[in-house]
C-alpha cells in the first residue's frame, strides 16, 4: 500500500519510480506498491487539512492474475474470490476506506473482471459514504489516444487520471484489492503529511532471509527508505523522499492457495485469531443478498462459519469449515477443515413434491460424502459416497480434466465441476 502526492510529471524521478513499482514485504510488507511517475512531487507539501482524509482518493486494484491462486482465478479476478462465507476479498480494502472516512474510491479493473465489476457496482452503489462519496469501477478501455490495454498498475493509474481529477484530490492511496487486513488509513495519511515525504509505503518489519518472493525495504533510524530489493534486485532510492509506515496488525496477501485456505480456517476460530470479521467498530461491508436463514436439520456443527441460505440435512457433520452462500449438505455427509464456496443459485432435489428429472448430480454435497482439507469452488456437484480426502497425500497435482487439482496438499474442486458418485480423490 502506498500514499503519494499529486503533481506534474518530473522526468528526473522516472528511473527511481520504475524500480518501485512492485515493492512489498511478507507480512513484513505485503504491499504491492505501484508508483506512477506523474503523481510525484518534490517540494509541494504546503496544504494543511484539518481532517486527515480530506483531499485523498483511494485507488484499488483487485483484478490480479496470481498463478498460485489458480484455479480460483480461472473465471474471476483475485479481488472477487469469496472468503469467510459472505464476503469477497476486495470487501476488506473497500471497507477499510469507508471506515477511514475516505469516500472517493476508484477500482481499476481489467483481468477476468466481470464478477468483480458486478460485485462492486451492486455492493457499494448506495452505501452511505458521505454526500459526495463514490465507489466507481473504471474498467480497462481503449481510446483514440491509446488503443492498448493497461500495461500494469502504474499505466492504469496514468490513463485513468483524467477521471479522478474531476474532484479536488491532493493525494492518492494506492491499494491492492486482494489483501486481507484492517488499517485505519487516517494514521498513514497523517504520518505521510507529517514526514513531508513524496511517497509513504506501509510495511512490516522483516528479516533478510524471509521469503524471497517478496520485496524488502531498507530504512534508516527515521524510517526513511534508503534502499529497496525486489527478489534478487536491489536499488538505492536517490531522487524522491520515500517514507516507511510500520504496520503491526494482521496481514495476509492471499498470493497462494495455502494462504487463502489458512485465512479461511482462521475465520472459524475465536475472533482474536486471524482477521476479525466480527469487529463492531470496523465492520466489513458487502452486497446484501437477502437470502433466507440457514436451515439445519439434525446436523452436528462445530467451529464453523455458515453463510446465508444454506441447507444442512439429517446426520451431516460439519467441523472447522466455512460454508458459503446457498451451500447444500445432504444426508450423512461429513465435512472437516474445508472451504465450501456454495452456489450462485438454488437447485432443489424436488420441485412441488416431485423428483426433478435430468439431474443426475445436483449442486451441493451428496449423501454420505466425506470431504477433508479441501476447497470446493462455486456450483460444484459432488456425488454420493465420494471421498475427497487426498488419500495418497499428494502435495501437487493437476487433474483439471476430472474437476480438481491439488496445491500444497489441499484438494481444490473447480467451479462447476462434477465429481461422480463413489469417486475417491
Amino acid at each position: 500500500m502506498v500514499i503519494l502526492q499529486l503533481s506534474l510529471p518530473n522526468p528526473q524521478t522516472n528511473g527511481a519510480i520504475t524500480g518501485l513499482t512492485s515493492i512489498c514485504q511478507k507480512r513484513s510488507s505485503k504491499f504491492h506498491s505501484t508508483l506512477p511517475p506523474r503523481l510525484l512531487i518534490s517540494n509541494s507539501h504546503e496544504s494543511q487539512y484539518p481532517i486527515s482524509h480530506q483531499g485523498v482518493a483511494a485507488i484499488v486494484f483487485g483484478d490480479g492474475s496470481e498463478p498460485m491462486l489458480y484455479p480460483l482465478t480461472k473465471r474471476r479476478s483475485e479481488g472477487a474470490i469469496p472468503i469467510a462465507a459472505n464476503y469477497r476479498l476486495v470487501d476488506a480494502v473497500v471497507s477499510n476506506c469507508i471506515n477511514s472516512n475516505i469516500n472517493k474510491i476508484y477500482a481499476l479493473t481489467q483481468f477476468n473482471s466481470t464478477s468483480l465489476n458486478s460485485h462492486l457496482s451492486q455492493a457499494y452503489s448506495r452505501i452511505g459514504i458521505g454526500k459526495e462519496g463514490l465507489v466507481e469501477v473504471i474498467a480497462a478501455y481503449q481510446s483514440p489516444e491509446n488503443d492498448s490495454w493497461f500495461q500494469g498498475a502504474a499505466d492504469a493509474v496514468r490513463r485513468c487520471l483524467w477521471v479522478m481529477e474531476e474532484y479536488p484530490v491532493s493525494e492518492f492511496l494506492i491499494l491492492p484489492g486482494h489483501h486481507l487486513y484492517k488499517m485505519d488509513y487516517q494514521k498513514i495519511i497523517e504520518a505521510h503529511r507529517n514526514s513531508k515525504a513524496d511517497i509513504t509505503i506501509a510495511a512490516f518489519g522483516a528479516l533478510r532471509d524471509q521469503d524471497p518472493g517478496f520485496g524488502f525495504l531498507k530504512v534508516n533510524s527515521e524510517n526513511q527508505v534508503v534502499e529497496f530489493r525486489l527478489k534478487s534486485e536491489s536499488k538505492p532510492i536517490n531522487f524522491v523522499s520515500v517514507q516507511a509506515f510500520i504496520f503491526d496488525g494482521y496481514w495476509e496477501d492471499m498470493r497462494s492457495i495455502e494462504a487463502f485456505y489458512q485465512a479461511n480456517m482462521e475465520s472459524t476460530k475465536k475472533s482474536n485469531i486471524g482477521f476479525n470479521f466480527f469487529d463492531r467498530e470496523s465492520p466489513i461491508y458487502t452486497f446484501p443478498r437477502c437470502l433466507p436463514s440457514t436451515l439445519i436439520t439434525d446436523a452436528k456443527i462445530t467451529d464453523s462459519v455458515i453463510g446465508g441460505g444454506c441447507i444442512l440435512n439429517v446426520r451431516c457433520k460439519v467441523k472447522g469449515t466455512v460454508l458459503g452462500l446457498r451451500t447444500k449438505i445432504r444426508d450423512g455427509a461429513v465435512i472437516e477443515d474445508s472451504v465450501i464456496m456454495g452456489s450462485d443459485v438454488y437447485q432443489m432435489d424436488i420441485q412441488n413434491g416431485v423428483d426433478r428429472k435430468g439431474i443426475d448430480i445436483p449442486i451441493g454435497i451428496g449423501e454420505d460424502t466425506q470431504i477433508r482439507k479441501a476447497i470446493v469452488d462455486k456450483n460444484a456437484r459432488i456425488g454420493k459416497n465420494v471421498l475427497i480426502i487426498n488419500k495418497d497425500n499428494v502435495q501437487e497435482g493437476n487433474n483439471e480434466a476430472n474437476g480438481f487439482i491439488i496445491s500444497g496438499g489441499i484438494v481444490v474442486v473447480l467451479r462447476n465441476a462434477v465429481i461422480p458418485n463413489g469417486s475417491i480423490v
